[in-house]
């Protein structure tokens, strides 16, 4: 299926790279994905060639899952799926998946979430890399060696220039098993904080020492985080002692991470997990920001940009146009724009991924495809892929698996 959509570019992103872009046509036309039935979880990460890789766990006939992954190369073609590893005791969820990147040296490292106890949070983070392309892969690797029966996920994998890897995840060690239990922003005590923590994968597979980045978030939101010539910065929801869930910075900077700090004072306060995390993107010392709040009982989805490498965030502009259920991704153009998606509630209990191009101010929405408000649709990804977006999604029932998009200035 193919549409011609009319987007009209409009104003510019930040005074310092002021310039307002033509208007073009885009077209959204759906394209398959190399994945099997009953397949769910995509994610995507974009290659330096101009490729993306796309991973997915995919149901075994002898019971559990698999983490597999195939390459999209730069002409469109795709790979013979790979299976990263398999078991029949992993932790598999809507909103808590596994991720696949390519490091400067052409190492991949991917990441699934394992059982660790029988409390329905007790799961760690296991973490390969593959120097061959993807055709062997080293033990797995549980960057939390706290060895507690708690939750451990919400990963990001960020490659950085000098061929490591930085490796983020939400940590429950201080949680005592609890689950998902009310802790406080801030907190030193016993009281049960989920965390967050990183690590950093040096080449040829050396782990460096683990860090505490914030000692108290919230505790099944995504993580995000980008690298510009600044260092890295870290995207994630945070959770004070009086329930507020807004959107949190950190940043590394000279070889120390800042404290953290707001992205936006929005006043969130909820007693529940609102299972939405940030997305972050970059291009150059430009970098998006996307997220989704409810603050005053209004659900909403906002965009914004830094121009100093994510030190500093302008004011937020609206993005959904009605009805947002979140489940955002975002990547950035080359003029300095950036695409932001988000699930949006529709009648009969479906939903519409959709799409704005957004700058200092916001493109009319579209359509991309038809999905699902239920949690089986989970949260679909995009991709910077050559001169396209690819888009990948959950499609539930029976069998189900992916589905996948490709959005393109007409004429490309």
């Amino acid at each position: 299926m193919k549409r011609i959509l009319m987007i009209a570019a409009a104003g510019l992103v930040l005074a310092a790279c002021a310039r307002t872009p033509e208007p073009v046509e885009w077209t959204v036309t759906e394209t398959a994905l190399p994945a099997g039935p009953g397949a769910l979880a995509p994610n995507l990460y974009a290659t330096a060639d101009g490729g993306v890789l796309l991973s997915w766990l995919e149901p075994v006939d002898s019971g559990g899952h698999a983490l597999r992954f195939a390459r999209r190369a730069a002409d469109g073609t795709w790979s013979e799926p790979r299976t990263i590893a398999a078991g029949d005791d992993w932790f598999v969820n809507w909103a808590d998946f596994p991720a696949l990147v390519e490091l400067t040296d052409g190492t991949l490292v991917a990441h699934w979430l394992q059982k660790s106890g029988a409390a329905t949070y007790a799961y760690d983070v296991m973490v390969v890399h593959s120097q061959d392309g993807g055709a062997s892969w080293s033990e797995p690797f549980r960057p939390h060696e706290d060895g507690t029966q708690t939750e451990h996920g919400f990963v990001s994998l960020l490659p950085l220039p000098d061929g490591a890897a930085q490796v983020v995840w939400l940590d429950g060690r201080q949680t005592q098993g609890g689950g998902h239990s009310a802790h406080h922003h801030g907190a030193s005590d016993s009281s049960g904080p989920m965390t967050l923590r990183t690590r950093r994968l040096g080449p040829g597979g050396v782990w460096g020492e683990e860090e505490l980045l914030d000692l108290s978030v919230c505790d099944c939101c995504q993580t995000a985080a980008v690298h510009t010539a600044r260092g890295v910065t870290v995207a994630y929801r945070g959770r004070t002692g009086d329930e507020i869930r807004d959107i949190w910075l950190t940043s590394q900077r000279d070889g120390a991470w800042t404290l953290p700090r707001m992205l936006a004072d929005e006043g969130w306060h909820l007693t529940g997990c609102p299972v939405n995390g940030p997305m972050l993107a970059t291009n150059g010392e430009i970098v998006s920001a996307a997220w989704f709040t409810a603050a005053g009982e209004a659900p909403r989805v906002y965009a914004a940009f830094s121009g100093d490498g994510g030190d500093t965030f302008g004011e937020p502009l609206l993005v959904d146009a009605g009805a947002p259920l979140g489940r955002v991704a975002t990547v950035m153009l080359d003029d300095g724009t950036a695409l932001v998606s988000w699930l949006a509630a529709v009648a009969d209990g479906d939903a519409e991924i959709r799409i704005r191009r957004v700058g200092e101010s916001a493109d009319p929405a579209f359509v991309v495809a038809r999905s699902a408000a239920a949690r089986g649709s989970g949260f679909p990804r995009l991709a910077r892929a050559g001169d396209a977006v690819l888009v990948a999604w959950t499609e539930p029932g029976s069998p189900g698996g992916l589905r996948g998009a490709l959005i393109r200035p007409s004429g490309r």
